[in-house]
């Protein structure tokens, strides 16, 4: 947080959020002339979402995060770089069946072992999604359409749909799909999979990286002082209430603070900007909360990928990390953290652990000590797209455009942006027009 003496009055520009989106949006601000951006955050650190959690000498993080070293996010923060952690991570998925097999898809185990009876439901399948279409009116028909109703269920992607979402395929809806499940039809579809099968494995053209062991925190601090070294400055940890706008000019109470700024960009959630501006809140905006588990443990896991995905038909977690494949082991014990959509436990931390506890035993996983260390919980993870909510969100983003607030990023332009790539990306364009002129 920064000093009391330090002149909070007038800014350039101020940034709700620090975030990825909001840390770019203050170097593209800082690029485009502002002399001073102050940037406020109710968290006391930055990154936003980007969360690790210390509990003894285990260090686990809420989420996976994989970085890479070509991510347009190192052209503003060029010092972050250094601080990853090179890794070679693997990506596995838990099958109806109860095997581990590759994600998303594994031509051996979901074809080739299927047999010509399976082959030919499969095939029958997607040839009746394509001779017979109907209109795409969510995720299930985007799916189904690409690669047939029997591999969606076969495959265990329905599943891990409704357990991503806490809702059905069905009730999600399609523009979403369209934006965020090409992958289905890119990896997916019968044309590819034969295609990857026939080629050979292309190199990767850059390197994967994780953050640094000392956690998330300490990587952005590095980024926090860039940014401070060339202008900005950072109010951390204090409570946003309200935002007044008098003229040309917006007024943020937070905390016993009031500062002004003529240009107002926000990162934080759509709705809690809506509520500062005393804007009545879109309500069916609803969002994903996560509960994150951590576990140490110590005997055979069952599997050798670093990251894994519940694709079978029990169990409410969607995916487990394995952090000790990527800092190596603690005190000779793996570590890794379990994601948990809350809606699947009713929001009980205790139901969550004792459902995972159950689901991984009956198929044969984690067979050993295996200690829950500890727990998170995270409110606003990711949005959920159902009842048209792409177009009330943006119907919302230009209600407070008129406003005169600029709203971006994950949690302001509620969209599910995967990566710190996606985000920065899409905070360069949503800037890229905009200009910030001097008081």
């Amino acid at each position: 947080m920064i000093a009391d003496s330090v002149n909070l009055d007038r800014f350039d520009a101020i940034v709700l959020g620090a975030g990825i989106s909001g840390l770019v949006a203050t170097s593209i601000l800082l690029q485009q002339g502002a002399q001073n951006v102050l940037v406020v955050d109710e968290y006391s650190h930055c990154g936003g979402n980007h969360i690790d959690c210390q509990i003894g000498d285990y260090t686990f993080d809420v989420g996976s995060y994989i970085f890479q070293d070509d991510s347009p996010l190192l052209a503003h923060f060029p010092e972050l770089l250094p601080l990853y952690v090179p890794i070679s991570p693997s990506w596995g998925r838990l099958t109806p069946y109860g095997i581990v097999t590759h994600y998303p898809i594994s031509i051996r185990d979901d074809l080739f072992l299927a047999g010509p009876v399976e082959w030919f439901r499969i095939l029958s399948s997607v040839l009746l999604a394509r001779l017979i279409p109907s209109q795409m009116a969510n995720a299930k028909d985007f799916a189904t359409f690409w690669i047939g109703a029997r591999l969606f269920d076969r495959s265990g992607l329905e599943h891990y749909v409704d357990r991503f979402y806490g809702v059905p395929a069905e009730k999600v809806d399609i523009k979403f799909a369209e934006k965020r499940m090409l992958w289905i039809k890119e990896h997916a579809t019968l044309r590819n999979l034969v295609r990857k099968l026939m080629s050979p494995p292309s190199p990767p053209t850059n390197r994967q990286l994780a953050r640094p062991r000392e956690g998330f925190a300490y990587l952005y601090q590095r980024a926090m002082e860039r940014l401070e070294g060339r202008g900005a400055k950072f109010l951390l940890g204090t409570k946003l209430d309200r935002i007044r706008k008098e003229d040309e000019h917006f007024t943020i109470v937070a905390g016993n603070r009031e500062v002004a700024c003529r240009r107002l960009i926000s990162t934080i959630p759509l709705t809690s900007t809506q509520r500062l501006c005393g804007i009545a809140p879109e309500d069916d905006l609803h969002t994903v909360t996560l509960i994150s588990l951590f576990y140490s443990f110590s005997g055979a896991r069952g599997f050798n990928q670093s990251i894994l995905y519940n694709f079978s038909n029990q169990g409410a977690w969607k995916r487990l990390t394995v952090h000790s494949d990527f800092y190596g082991r603690c005190r000779g014990r793996e570590f890794f953290a379990v994601e948990v959509n809350a809606d699947g436990v009713g929001g009980d931390v205790a139901e969550a652990e004792r459902d995972f506890r159950e689901h991984v035993a009956r198929n044969g996983l984690f067979a050993g000590d295996l200690q829950l260390e500890g727990s998170h919980t995270l409110g606003n993870a990711y949005p959920i797209y159902t009842k048209n909510a792409d177009d009330r969100a943006r119907k919302a983003i230009a209600a407070l455009r008129a406003f005169g607030i600029e709203s971006i990023g994950r949690q302001g332009g509620f969209d599910y942006q995967p990566t710190a790539r996606d985000s920065t990306v899409k905070a360069e364009a949503a800037l890229r027009s905009g200009n910030c002129s001097s008081q």
